[in-house]
């Protein structure tokens, strides 16, 4: 007998912890039974973005007796269609749901969505190695299993005779397991498959439950903290490590809510850096401290990434939500993280929360900006299903899709166009900001209007009026779209700010194709010439490409001539007329950013 545990993950660079955490929890119990028909369980992962009648197709010829598909909000809708198309093809097969989206609410589930044969809630690890025992007929009863919402069986292990009729159950509340019981999933995946996660990020967790009661966020329904042991974390990894794996991105919920623990990770990341793997966590930047920053500080660049959770700044909003926060103690420990010019940082900001207007929105988006994070990532309220923020939504006025991801539409304080106007800012932000691509055109543009945010909003007023969005621009489209957008605002800026984009575009980019909106360097085309001919034979300023070509040395370095002083411009606003000899090394490139060494001549 065979069980298909199916993950339909949102992108196809994720990966699915849950299913193999299951598989791995399942295959230890059969090994303590060897002579048992427990199921064999096999692993299926697909992506939202896949054709319905493919991923119906590899199902069906996986022949599966019975499928377990992993819900959440970004995959609900397609796994609900799957549903309903797998009873058609494979009638008798049993499907069983299981994950954050249908663990709250789990008999409305079963009501809308007939065809499936039970829920199991919450954590599914013992769960669903009970689960196996009953279909491999240790078990004469789903009602035996703790943590189930089903369809009464009929006396059947299969599907009931009449799904509509059949009364649902619901069995015993399943208590918090051991995380240190859980089998490390990961080395049986590279045991079958080599390199099995290239391209692809592989998500970890050495933590369970939430110190803080958001009411946004199911985290905050499980208060009860356990940890896996320290020694499994050190062993498994080590196992990242040699494997040499591109990213490993923590699940933990507020990684470094036990500063023993993160202090005991971070040590053992920094001391066994193996150069290559990138780990990311997201803390509470408030709880850092002068012990955990001391380690933080001596890390390989690009090491680690931290991902916090601003969410707001209005103290009436964090007040509403319940959520505990030291806004002044966020602002230092970013500010005192971005010193050591190692580590990404990643803030967050939730459009739509209680007591927030737009107006009060766009002040906790300037102080976010003004703590110069790597990237702001701007998202929007969803009010989840068993949230304590479902229950309030009345109270708020919360208007949002009845459908997931479940997006707030508008709120007491903030309207619907207004929350299309966020929608276009978060678009730009994302472009403009988090590409890294425009650091020193948007750090100059900030001195001509009264607030990064009111930049972005009048940005997104040009945009829609030109028919901006919903196009997929090129490169050069998008440097083309902002240096029209500043032209027309600033049109007295307009050659400093040709010469600013054209700074950033080639500190990230060594391209072959000289971008439209920069200076002709004709007039400097004999001396640019006679700079590479000598560099070639002296490396004065780039001894280590010594013995090269003349030809691979223009490969690596390009010498851009430029009429004003851009740095001066991006930090002061002022347009200095000064001609400056800029080198791009792209041999030399910052780890972070990406962009290339810089040689002022």
């Amino acid at each position: 007998m065979k069980f298909l545990l199916a993950a339909v993950n949102a992108k196809y660079i994720h990966s699915n912890l849950a299913v193999y955490s299951l598989k791995a929890y399942g295959e230890e119990r059969r090994k303590d039974k060897p002579d048992s028909g427990l199921p064999e369980v096999e692993l299926a992962e697909y992506t939202i973005n896949q054709n319905t009648a493919e991923i119906l197709g590899d199902i069906y010829k996986r022949k599966p007796d019975v499928i377990g598909f992993s819900c959440y909000i970004w995959n609900m809708e397609l796994i609900g269609r799957l549903v309903s198309l797998l009873h058609k093809v494979m009638p008798d097969i049993p499907v069983w749901l299981g994950g954050p989206e249908v663990s709250y609410e789990a008999e409305e589930w079963l009501s809308r969505l007939p065809k499936v044969r039970g829920i199991m809630i919450g954590e599914g690890e013992e769960t669903f190695s009970e689960l196996l025992e009953y279909y491999g007929g240790e078990r004469d009863s789903l009602a035996e299993i703790a943590g189930l919402c089903y369809r009464e069986d009929n006396g059947t292990r299969m599907r009931p005779a009449d799904e509509t009729e059949a009364p649902i159950c619901r069995t015993a509340h399943r208590p918090p397991i051991d995380l240190s019981s859980i089998p490390f999933p990961y080395r049986e995946i590279f045991r079958e498959k080599q390199n099995p996660f290239a391209h692809k990020i592989i998500y970890y967790e050495s933590s369970r439950g939430c110190p803080f009661s958001c009411s946004y966020c199911l985290s905050s329904l499980d208060r009860k903290l356990r940890f896996r042991d320290l020694e499994l974390v050190r062993e498994e990894l080590r196992f990242f490590l040699d494997a040499r794996v591109a990213q490993v991105k923590f699940i933990d919920r507020t990684f470094n809510c036990r500063k023993s623990h993160a202090m005991a990770v971070w040590s053992y990341l920094a001391e066994h850096d193996n150069g290559v793997t990138n780990f990311h966590f997201e803390i509470a930047a408030d709880l850092l401290d002068e012990d955990l920053l001391a380690v933080l500080s001596v890390m390989r660049p690009g090491l680690i990434q931290l991902e916090i959770g601003v969410q707001t700044t209005c103290e009436e909003t964090l007040a509403a939500i319940g959520r505990k926060t030291d806004l002044d103690g966020i602002r230092k420990m970013v500010r005192r993280v971005s010193s050591f010019r190692n580590i990404h940082q990643h803030l967050d900001l939730i459009a739509g929360l209680p007591m927030e207007g737009y107006e009060r929105f766009a002040r906790s988006f300037d102080d976010v900006y003004a703590m110069k994070p790597d990237q702001l990532q701007l998202g929007f309220l969803k009010v989840l299903r068993g949230s304590a923020m479902r229950e309030q939504g009345a109270r708020y006025g919360l208007v949002y899709d009845d459908r997931p991801p479940y997006e707030t539409l508008s709120t007491r304080w903030l309207s619907y166009g207004e929350m299309l106007r966020l929608k276009q800012i978060e678009e730009l932000v994302e472009t403009y900001h988090n590409s890294g691509q425009f650091t020193l055109t948007l750090r100059a543009m900030g001195h001509r209007f009264t607030s990064p945010f009111a930049m972005f909003e009048e940005m997104a007023e040009y945009f829609e009026a030109h028919g901006f969005f919903g196009l997929n621009p090129d490169r050069e489209a998008r440097y083309g779209r902002i240096l029209s957008f500043f032209g027309e605002k600033y049109p007295e800026y307009k050659e400093a700010d040709r010469q600013l984009l054209t700074w950033d575009f080639y500190l990230r980019e060594n391209a072959k194709k000289r971008p439209g909106f920069a200076l002709d360097q004709l007039p400097w085309k004999e001396k640019i010439s006679a700079f590479y001919a000598e560099e070639n034979k002296t490396g004065r300023y780039f001894p280590h490409y010594r013995g090269l070509s003349c030809r691979q040395l223009i490969h690596n370095v390009h010498l851009e001539v430029y009429t004003r002083d851009i740095l001066s411009l991006a930090e002061e606003g002022a347009a200095k007329e000064r001609l400056t000899c800029v080198c791009y090394d792209y041999g030399m490139r910052d780890p972070l950013s990406y962009n290339s060494s810089v040689t002022i001549l």
